[in-house]
């Protein structure tokens, strides 16, 4: 079998592999592009787009059914169309992956090949029946949702975030295993379509790694809304109830009875199937493919990009995966892993809004250091919204004046935070945030205020 060679091999047509093959197409560079499901990855297909939209049909609800808390009067009670709202997700992230199957199509040097990589040496990839070669190769192959070997798992039909995606009916009573950031949306907005909700978690409190007064703010939101919350829960384990399914936890509770179960227990990287050791490419233990901080693998000439690698597991962190790797390799400029700032967003309604380190992060560090905080109660934007859930936190170094990190849950959290963010890329004291003069009315005009009320953090 002959091989066919080119430039360059990206495996993944995720968010950091489509616009990598674009950048070396038009350097010029030959490129094949392998795609072994859905042009676009996790977050066109089963994670952001899909998700946030039907977040965005959930919020509609949700205000519809408080019209009268703003004087707005509706001719009878308010209906979910859970098949509309499917059709209407399926219909703008099937567009996001259209655009960019017509912008793979539209390179003249990129040939897209639809099938499972696998490595027959650092430089050879088998797709089916095709052999191809190239001295550069990269890895862009993602994750998917981690299933744990609980009692009774195997009896059951559960979901996961992807097959989420899949559901045409609106359970009557969604049962959520797992108490982190895709479980927590999930659950709000299956509650919000009108499905009772259950989440079960094992950790003593809700989004472990946040501080422990947004966790406890998190999980008041969510029980605001009629969601049950089980944490601490151990002794996990399922059985099937009839046409249900029951969730036993914690020895002397009740089990929770539902319909449908969503596993929301973590990722694991998609390398076990690729041939990594007939290309000598270096794994950790937990499969994540170990790269440097420009992320180049163990093996010269190959390198990981976006949930593989375990440096981040985010669209965000994938996508800026690329443009290091573009930087370094085609502008000359040495960007690194390590020059970026930890930031993410939890999409429940409020939105939460992360950046740099956590309160119990800078106690940890040992560092003198202050704080801020406002709640949303004191938010003249969030009172006229009528969304006075959440609050505000800001930490400082108390010596030198560097903004450690941010935490904004409430209306626009996750829009607000970039405000803090910018910040602190450009390496700005606290005091120009103080001095900064932000638009009123907004939930970010308070910002500068907080950095002005700032505290020794004890």
């Amino acid at each position: 079998m002959t091989a066919k060679n080119f430039d360059a091999i990206v495996i993944g047509a995720g968010q950091a592999g489509t616009p990598l093959a674009g950048r070396l197409n038009a350097a010029g560079m030959s490129v094949a592009l392998i795609e072994r499901k859905l042009v676009g990855g996790t977050c066109v297909n089963t994670g952001c787009i899909p998700t946030k939209t039907m977040v965005a049909s959930a919020y509609a609800a949700h205000l519809a059914r408080r019209a009268a808390d703003y004087g707005v009067t509706l001719g009878g009670p308010v209906g979910v169309d859970y098949k509309a709202i499917k059709a209407r997700k399926d219909k703008v992230s099937g567009a996001s992956r259209a655009g960019l199957e017509d912008w793979i199509a539209s390179m003249d040097k990129c040939t897209l090949y639809r099938g499972h990589a696998r490595f027959e040496s650092a430089n050879t990839v088998h797709v089916g029946n095709d052999v191809l070669t190239a001295p550069k190769i990269f890895l862009n192959t993602g994750g998917r949702a981690a299933v744990p070997d609980l009692p009774g798992v195997n009896d059951i039909e559960y979901l996961t975030n992807s097959s989420m995606m899949d559901l045409d009916v609106l359970p009557s009573h969604l049962i959520v295993v797992g108490g982190s950031y895709i479980s927590l949306e999930f659950a709000q907005m299956f509650r919000r379509f009108g499905s009772e909700v259950t989440v079960i978690e094992k950790a003593p409190r809700l989004a472990g790694r946040e501080d422990e007064d947004v966790s406890a703010a998190i999980q008041s939101i969510l029980e605001n809304e009629d969601i049950t919350v089980h944490v601490g829960a151990d002794d996990i384990a399922f059985a099937r109830k009839g046409n249900d399914i029951a969730v036993t936890f914690s020895a002397g509770k009740p089990p929770a009875v539902g319909s449908h179960v969503l596993l929301a227990l973590g990722r694991v990287p998609n390398t076990d199937d690729l041939g990594l050791d007939k290309a000598g490419v270096e794994v950790d233990q937990r499969g994540y493919i170990v790269v440097d901080d420009q992320l180049r693998t163990s093996v010269p000439g190959i390198w990981a990009m976006g949930d593989c690698n375990g440096k981040g597991a985010f669209t965000h962190t994938s996508y800026n995966d690329y443009e290091i790797v573009a930087a370094n390799l085609l502008d000359n400029d040495p960007r690194r892993v390590s020059d970026r700032i930890e930031a993410y967003a939890l999409y429940i309604d409020p939105p939460l809004g992360r950046c740099g380190m956590t309160e119990a992060a800078v106690k940890k560090s040992g560092r003198r250091a202050l704080v801020g905080q406002r709640p949303m109660t004191r938010v003249g934007r969030a009172v006229e919204k009528g969304e006075t859930q959440g609050f505000m936190k800001i930490l400082a170094d108390a010596d030198t004046g560097e903004i450690l990190g941010c935490s904004v849950l409430g209306p626009g959290g996750d829009e607000a935070i970039h405000s803090v963010l910018d910040l602190m890329y450009a390496k700005a004291p606290i005091s120009t945030l103080a001095r900064a003069m932000h638009i009123h009315p907004n939930v970010s005009e308070l910002l500068p205020t907080i950095a002005q009320e700032l505290k020794l953090l004890i």
